[in-house]
């Protein structure tokens, strides 16, 4: 009797201990006792989980958010725990619950899960235990439950009979009308997932009413998320229908009064683009670029000044190059001097793209004035996004051109008071380099370089020293030996300490690309050298350059001249170049 009364109350102490867990005041514990659930549901079994512990949650929990947000996720991955897809309506009643609080986000994951429970549902049992849910949610006295209901259509309305499509159809046209704008957002914002399920004459007939409707709400909120509808829509059905059914709405969304719906048709205008097809575009979306184009509000034009490039690229190959000059690039110059820095920073981004579509004439007659007014803007982000984007450019209209055009202004840049850009133009250096060979390199750009590794910012000399190594691999070691190494040598002598170790980091990183022969005839004297520096810092560098650079060097070298060096650096008076000077010989030796 003892051990039946004991097993009894083995089964019994998971829910005790969750009941007790659950009522505890301290909120973290609750919460990990929500995140056990799975283990729990697992030591009670299938059957206790439905008849006692589904229950008990539906019944008591009354949380805080997190716990309650915690919960709602746990139970769209319950179907298993519950018996499988035959028992998943046991979920049902405890997310119809969280499905109606007042935090959004606890709501939001109750329809997550409540969308993954219903799809395990079988057809009969969708119509039996989903569709009463969905309509119970729909006919709440409180807007949270029918904001929620909205989410749960476009999963129900694939499986069900006609009937029930019907019923279905109408509750989400009495959501579309609903007084409350919380939930006609909601229902805006479903409305393009929902009319991808819904069969055509149905979307014609009953969905693109609601989504006209919806365009023309008198909350913006409302209507901005009607624009994303437009773009479902419009790729579902077929051109003429577009035209006569969505286009209107479309226009009027492009002029719309709130600055957030022409903000939104910017964002979704490419999108829009590709579902209309290139006939519609040229009569209709074309206008409506332009008319963004030169929209009052700077964070319009800056969203659609963004979709230049995509917009021209998906234009109708046969007349891309002339509605590209002779109804884009109008607006475009004009944006290149815009008074806000985001547009033109936006269009910066983009603006090169056009070249490949307009080919080389086009590209110096057209486009090449605006770079170098975009080179010269006072908007730092507008040089920077320029410069980032040359090499598209240059594969149009070749090196030559575009050194004669753009070169003054990029070296104008490579001194800017900007360090980014600075940094940029460097970035882009070698690629520069390889295309202009090196004979014109040696004569205009050469010294550009090696002013870099004096650049007062430590970011700039420790990419300039990576430059370096990269227009080495590209002209060769030989070249190296004589236009740069005596340049970088000289700075060893320098007054400045920072100069000196600038010179240390570039003897490191020249090294790998100039062989053995270079590196121990003319790097490694300098380094020695630079081993009795006056300031620490030089000095514990040198330790770490002659393990850096022992690789390239032969062991007779090594033994003869390094390890002397490093030898005395390890009795230095300074803790650091000790440590330094320790750890080089440590990592020499153990080469």
């Amino acid at each position: 009797m003892a051990a039946s009364d004991k097993s009894v109350d083995d089964s019994l102490y998971p829910i005790a201990v969750l009941i007790d867990e659950l009522k505890n005041e301290d909120v973290q514990l609750r919460l990990n006792s929500i995140k056990k659930l799975s283990t729990i549901a697992l030591a009670l079994g299938e059957e206790r989980t439905r008849s006692e512990l589904i229950p008990f949650l539906t019944e008591t929990i009354y949380d805080e958010d997190e716990v309650l947000l915690a919960l709602a996720d746990q139970l769209g991955n319950f179907t298993s725990l519950v018996g499988g897809p035959e028992y998943a309506m046991y979920l049902i009643p405890p997310l119809e619950s969280l499905a109606t609080v007042e935090e959004t986000v606890v709501r939001d994951k109750a329809v997550e899960s409540l969308r993954t429970v219903a799809a395990e549902h079988s057809a009969q049992d969708l119509e039996i235990h989903v569709v009463p849910t969905l309509q119970r949610l729909v006919s709440g006295d409180w807007f949270t439950s029918r904001t929620s209901a909205c989410g749960l259509f476009s999963v129900c309305y694939p499986r069900v009979t006609q009937p029930v499509k019907s019923e279905l159809r109408a509750n989400f046209r009495k959501l579309c009308q609903d007084e409350t704008p919380m939930v006609r957002r909601a229902a805006a914002n479903k409305l393009g997932e929902f009319a991808k399920v819904v069969e055509t004459e149905y979307l014609k007939s009953d969905l693109i009413p609601n989504f006209v409707q919806l365009a023309q709400d008198d909350q913006d909120s409302v209507r901005l998320l009607a624009v994303e509808a437009c773009v479902s829509i419009a790729q579902l059905l077929p051109q003429d229908d577009v035209e006569h059914l969505v286009l209107p709405t479309l226009r009027q969304c492009a002029s719309d009064s709130s600055w957030r719906v022409r903000y939104m048709v910017a964002e979704k205008f490419v999108d829009l683009q590709k579902a209309v097809g290139p006939e519609i575009t040229r009569v209709d979306l074309v206008p409506a670029f332009q008319y963004l184009l030169k929209d009052a509000e700077a964070e319009v034009r800056a969203a659609v000044a963004t979709k230049v490039k995509d917009f021209c690229a998906n234009l109708d190959k046969a007349n891309q190059v002339q509605i590209i000059l002779s109804s884009i690039l109008p607006y475009v110059r004009d944006l290149v001097s815009d008074p806000n820095p985001h547009v033109k920073s936006a269009l910066a981004s983009v603006i090169m793209g056009l070249s490949p579509m307009l080919g080389a004439y086009q590209t110096v007659e057209q486009l090449l004035p605006l770079f170098l007014i975009q080179l010269k803007d006072e908007c730092p982000e507008v040089r920077l996004n320029i410069i980032s984007n040359l090499d598209c450019v240059n594969d149009v209209i070749g090196i030559q051109q575009l050194s004669q055009s753009l070169l003054p202004a990029i070296v104008e840049l490579a001194e800017d008071s900007k360090w980014r850009v600075r940094l940029a133009i460097i970035e882009y250096m070698p690629a520069l380099a390889g295309q202009l060979g090196q004979e014109f390199f040696d004569q205009k750009l050469r010294g550009l370089c090696m002013g870099w590794l004096n650049d007062h910012v430590y970011a700039i000399r420790e990419a300039a020293t990576l430059n370096m190594k990269k227009l080495v691999e590209q002209f060769g070691a030989p070249w190296a030996e004589q236009a740069i190494i005596p340049m970088i040598l000289v700075m060893s002598r320098n007054k400045n300490y920072l100069h000196r170790m600038t010179c240390l980091f570039c003897l490191n990183v020249l090294a790998e690309v100039c062989g053995t022969d270079i590196t121990t005839k003319l790097l490694l004297p300098t380094v020695l050298l630079l081993a009795a520096d006056p300031v620490a810092n030089v000095r514990f560098n040198v330790a770490k350059t002659l393990q850096k650079i022992s690789p390239f060097l032969e062991a007779t070298v090594i033994d003869t001249q390094v390890k002397p060096t490093l030898d005395k650096l390890n009795v230095d008076s300074d803790v650091d170049v000790k440590h330094f000077a320790a750890q080089a010989i440590a990592g020499i030796a153990a080469a």
